[in-house]
């Protein structure tokens, strides 16, 4: 029994040693409060952050929208932008540039 008399193995016969090694990889590996779990429960924290500050993001900007179209002033020019609207007295010219123009297919 050489391999019993190994000094890698001679610290293992002391039984709190081995106690100590058994807890240890039973709280990494396969305890319901292990160290992955806790790993991949911050990982998803982390992520869900993210999604929150994005979110608080997309609510300052559509709040922003929301106060620029509450008044007169700022349903005209959101009118005349996107909708291309015009008041009865004034002509509307839309510029294209070349590049902003899509390409037509030449099988027509």
């Amino acid at each position: 029994m050489k391999f019993l008399n190994n000094k890698y193995l001679k610290p293992f016969k002391n039984i709190y040693v081995l106690v100590l090694v058994v807890f240890i990889v039973w709280m990494l590996f396969f305890d319901a409060h292990s160290w992955f779990f806790h790993h991949e429960l911050n990982s998803e924290i982390e992520e869900l952050e993210y999604q929150k500050e994005h979110y608080k993001n997309e609510i300052a900007k559509d709040n922003k929208a929301i106060k620029e179209l509450s008044t007169e002033e700022g349903i005209e020019r959101a009118a005349r932008e996107n909708y291309y609207m015009k008041k009865d007295n004034e002509d509307i010219f839309i510029i294209e540039y070349q590049d902003s123009i899509a390409k037509q297919d030449n099988n027509e």
